[in-house]
């Protein structure tokens, strides 16, 4: 097995630490704003968006919607909306390095133990699922994050993550005629670099990690195939633990 799994991720590790595209000053000045209305629905394009978003929510959770609760660690937990879809666990655990995102919210009691960085657990913890909802497009060293995760997954246990379709004809479409717009006329700004600011990583990139990181990796699109698709939920099991130490040992 090489270092990348496969051909493809071999190249792709390349690219990897991303460096996060820098924000105009005037974008910079409103962007802690502008991130908490999208997540709270707070516009009209925010609240369509969040209503979609259903989708990732309902899917990431699918496995334990019988109200089967499972050791959980969540990825890029923002403002604790998954746990509305969860049901009650006494170990769920999230990453989430800016607290100012959940620090108040009622959920937050439903957390056992908050992590900034998936570095940061105990040794000897692990999970039988790891999720992730609309986070993976954002980590610069994703290679580094999944490898991470892969190793703290209990046998049977699996990677559940719900992303955009970045990268696809569908997704920048939808964007840019509702929030894209919207913003253009609240603010006279280019929404387009906020969304390169936020989403380093495309769809296409994400799944070909994982590919190459597990064994058994499924994949289910909100939409008409990749291209005409909104957002991607993608279930990965069977951890290839050689290929998640060799990214360990080159992005750690």
């Amino acid at each position: 097995m090489s270092e990348g799994g496969g051909g493809g991720a071999t190249d792709l590790l390349a690219r990897f630490p991303k460096t996060r595209p820098t924000l105009p000053p005037r974008l910079q000045a409103i962007y802690t704003r502008q991130y908490l209305e999208n997540r709270a629905g707070a516009t009209p394009a925010a609240s369509l968006s969040q209503r979609l978003e259903r989708w990732l929510h309902r899917q990431v959770a699918a496995d334990v919607m019988m109200g089967q609760p499972a050791a959980t660690l969540e990825l890029g937990a923002g403002t604790l909306n998954q746990l509305a879809y969860e049901p009650a666990s006494n170990a769920y655990d999230i990453v989430e390095p800016f607290q100012d995102l959940f620090r108040d919210r009622p959920e937050r009691a439903r957390v056992r133990d908050v992590f900034a960085d998936i570095r940061d657990l105990p040794d000897g913890r692990t999970y039988d699922r790891i999720t992730s909802v609309a986070a993976l497009e954002h980590i610069c060293d994703l290679p580094l994050v999944l490898a991470q995760a892969a190793r703290r997954l209990n046998p049977g246990g699996a990677i559940r993550a719900a992303i955009p379709s970045e990268g696809g004809f569908l997704w920048k479409l939808g964007w840019m005629a509702t929030t894209g717009l919207e913003f253009r006329l609240r603010h006279g700004l280019d929404y387009g670099l906020m969304m390169a600011h936020e989403h380093v990583n495309d769809a296409l990139e994400i799944e070909t990690l994982l590919r190459a990181l597990f064994d058994d990796v499924q994949i289910r699109s909100f939409g008409f195939g990749r291209q005409l698709s909104l957002y991607r939920f993608i279930a990965a099991r069977g951890p290839r633990l050689e290929v998640a130490l060799a990214w360990e040992a080159r992005f750690g």
